[in-house]
């Protein structure tokens, strides 16, 4: 399978430094925070050899991979995958449902 170019949306990168961010406060070292930025870059390259590997959702083209405690929400475009949203798994289900809506309404 060929491999896919992978583009992040803004509000995926600033919820991967919020989370990032927010690891690096509360523990005052960022060992955890680098641990984690790394689990979530080979996951999202394990995503742009193999985009189906992640679970599908209630829209067609977005998939997630559930990576530890978050999910990484990326839709698939012919060769190229959108990451749309880093989610922490512990939030509730029903903000991740419209804060997808809202994001995928701004991709169109």
């Amino acid at each position: 399978m060929a491999k896919y170019k992978i583009e992040w949306s803004i509000e995926a990168r600033l919820d991967l430094l919020d989370i990032l961010e927010f690891y690096i406060e509360r523990n005052k070292s960022t060992a955890y925070s680098n641990k984690l930025n790394t689990k979530i870059v080979r996951s999202i390259k394990l995503i742009g050899q193999n985009p189906l590997i992640g679970l599908k959702t209630e829209i067609d083209s977005v998939r997630a991979l559930i990576t530890g405690d978050y999910q990484i929400i990326y839709e698939i475009h012919d060769q190229l995958i959108i990451i749309v949203m880093i989610w922490d798994c512990r939030r509730d289900p029903e903000d991740k449902i419209v804060d997808l809506r809202v994001k995928s309404k701004k991709g169109n």
